[in-house]
C-alpha cells in the first residue's frame, strides 16, 4: 500500500482545517486556540517538547539502519548528532539551558528514553511501512483533517498498526480517552483516505516506566470520532463569528506561555486579527510537538 494524500480535482471548497493537536487545544481551551491558530503568538522553546522532537527524530532514523544494526548504542549515537542538527536550524534552543550541566542533564534524560524504547519492542524484527508520514483527507462538508503520523506498520496480511510515541508518562485510565483521540483521528483519516479500519493503535509512552497503550478501533469508533471532529469545527466556526473564545482554567493552565494575555489571570488579550483559514500543521511541526508530546 502507499499511503499518500494527494486531492482530487472533485473535493468540495476547504472551509477549515483540523490537524489532532489543535482540535486538542480547542478541547483543552478555546483561547489557547485562538492565541495559537488565530493570533499566531510565538511561543518559547520548550525543553521537554525540543527533546520530544529530538526522540522522535532519532528514532525515525534507527529505521534507516539495517535491522541487525538497530540496537541500544546505535540509538544513543544518533542522539548528538541530531541534537547538533536541531540547533543548527534554530539556536535557540541552546538558550533554553542556564549551563552545560544543565544541558548535560536534558541529554541525558533523553538518552533514558531511548533506552527505554528498546523495553517495550524490539527495532530488529520490525520493518516499518512509513514514518513521520503526512496524511490529509477533505470530509464531505470541505473540512480538511491533516496531520503527521510517526509510524505506519504494516502486516503481509494487509492491516495496519499506527504508532506514535510519547516522550511524556502514561495517561491514568481518566485520561486514556483524551489520549486515545489523537490516534482515532488518524485512523479516521485513513480510513477516509483507503476504506479500512487500522487494525491497531498503539501508543508507545517512553517517559515515566515506559509504558504501551493499544486500542482497536471499529467503524463505530471512527463515526463518532468523525462527529466529535465536526462538533469541534462548528464551535470554532462560531467563535470566529462571534469573536468570542473562552478561557478553560485547568491545571495546564501552569504550562501555559499565555497566562499573562489571559482574563483568568488578570490579562488582556490583543486584538483579534483578521480571520484566518484554520489551522497551519505544515508549517507548525514542531508546534505540534509542543502541544502533544508531555503538555
Amino acid at each position: 500500500m502507499t499511503y499518500s494524500a494527494d486531492m482530487s480535482l472533485t473535493e468540495p471548497t476547504i472551509i477549515g482545517a483540523l490537524s489532532p493537536s489543535r482540535a486538542g487545544d480547542f478541547m483543552t481551551c478555546p483561547l489557547l486556540y485562538r492565541f495559537r491558530v488565530i493570533d499566531r503568538l510565538p511561543e518559547p522553546p520548550s525543553p521537554a517538547a525540543v527533546r520530544g522532537t529530538m526522540v522522535h527524530s532519532v528514532l525515525e532514523r534507527l529505521y534507516d539502519l539495517p535491522a541487525p544494526a538497530r540496537t541500544v548504542a546505535a540509538a544513543l549515537d544518533l542522539v548528538e548528532p541530531q541534537w547538533e542538527r536541531l540547533l543548527a536550524e534554530e539556536p535557540a534552543y541552546g538558550e533554553m539551558f542556564a549551563g552545560e550541566r544543565e544541558q548535560a542533564e536534558w541529554l541525558a534524560q533523553a538518552r533514558a528514553m531511548l533506552e527505554r524504547y528498546f523495553t517495550l519492542e524490539d527495532p530488529r524484527v520490525l520493518e516499518p511501512a512509513e514514518r513521520e508520514l503526512y496524511v490529509e483527507v477533505v470530509l464531505d462538508d470541505g473540512l480538511m483533517l491533516r496531520g503527521y503520523i510517526d509510524r505506519l506498520d504494516v502486516a503481509p496480511t494487509g492491516e495496519v498498526r499506527v504508532v506514535d510515541y510519547k516522550t511524556g508518562s502514561a495517561p491514568g485510565p481518566s485520561f486514556e480517552a483524551k489520549a486515545l483521540f489523537q490516534m482515532k483521528f488518524y485512523a479516521l483519516v485513513l480510513w477516509r483516505l483507503h476504506g479500512s479500519v487500522p487494525r491497531l493503535l498503539q501508543l508507545m509512552y517512553l517517559g515515566g516506566a515506559g509504558e504501551v497503550l493499544r486500542y482497536a478501533p471499529d467503524e463505530a469508533d471512527l463515526r463518532a470520532t468523525e462527529r466529535k471532529v465536526r462538533a469541534l469545527w462548528k464551535a470554532i466556526e462560531r467563535a470566529l463569528d462571534t469573536g468570542e473564545w473562552v478561557a478553560r482554567p485547568s491545571r495546564l493552565c501552569d504550562w501555559c506561555n499565555y497566562k499573562d494575555l489571559c482574563p483568568e489571570f488578570g490579562g488582556t488579550p490583543p486584538p483579534l486579527p483578521a480571520r484566518q483559514p484554520g489551522d497551519t500543521v505544515r508549517s507548525t511541526r514542531r508546534a505540534t510537538r509542543a502541544a502533544t508530546d508531555e503538555i
